[in-house]
């Protein structure tokens, strides 16, 4: 197995390891954020006031009101989520994760890829008689897709 496939897999096990541990999170409407967002919740379920969060922090009661008003419609800054949740002896936790394994997203692109493939190829065939059956078309599909995961082409993620 070459470095970079080695590379690929290491970076495959870490993120299907997120979606172990965080993809029910998906299943949740809004993938689990309280209306509310996490920001107020916490702090409301901790007892403290925004002005004592502020205190805390060394802002103003009105930038808590803005970061908590703001985390819902997804325009706070990571680095203010950071923040609040340290001054809240909490840990901010940060992710993209696939709504399942790498492995099932990469052959399903891989798949797509050589289904084209595949009804381009059929196409040019039954033009000249030459038309293959649907089990041998399903055959040629799988291979053609095992054969797009092993080279994972430049190409692999572009839209033709």
């Amino acid at each position: 197995m070459s470095i970079d496939k080695i590379v690929a897999k290491q970076y495959r096990d870490k993120v299907n390891q997120s979606v172990s541990q965080f993809g029910s999170l998906s299943m949740l409407p809004n993938h689990g954020l309280p209306r509310e967002g996490w920001l107020r919740t916490v702090r409301t379920a901790l007892g403290m006031s925004g002005t004592q969060l502020a205190k805390k922090l060394g802002v103003t009661k009105a930038r808590i009101f803005k970061a908590e008003h703001d985390e819902p419609h997804g325009s706070v800054t990571l680095k203010t989520m950071q923040a609040m949740a340290e001054a809240m002896d909490c840990k901010f936790v940060y992710a993209i994760v696939p709504k399942k394994n790498v492995e099932d997203v990469i052959t399903e692109r891989a798949l797509e890829k050589a289904r084209a493939q595949a009804k381009t190829a059929s196409t040019h065939m039954a033009l000249e008689a030459q038309s293959l059956s649907k089990e041998q078309l399903e055959f040629e599909i799988e291979r053609i897709a095992t054969q797009i995961m092993d080279k994972m082409p430049p190409d692999f993620w572009n839209d033709e």
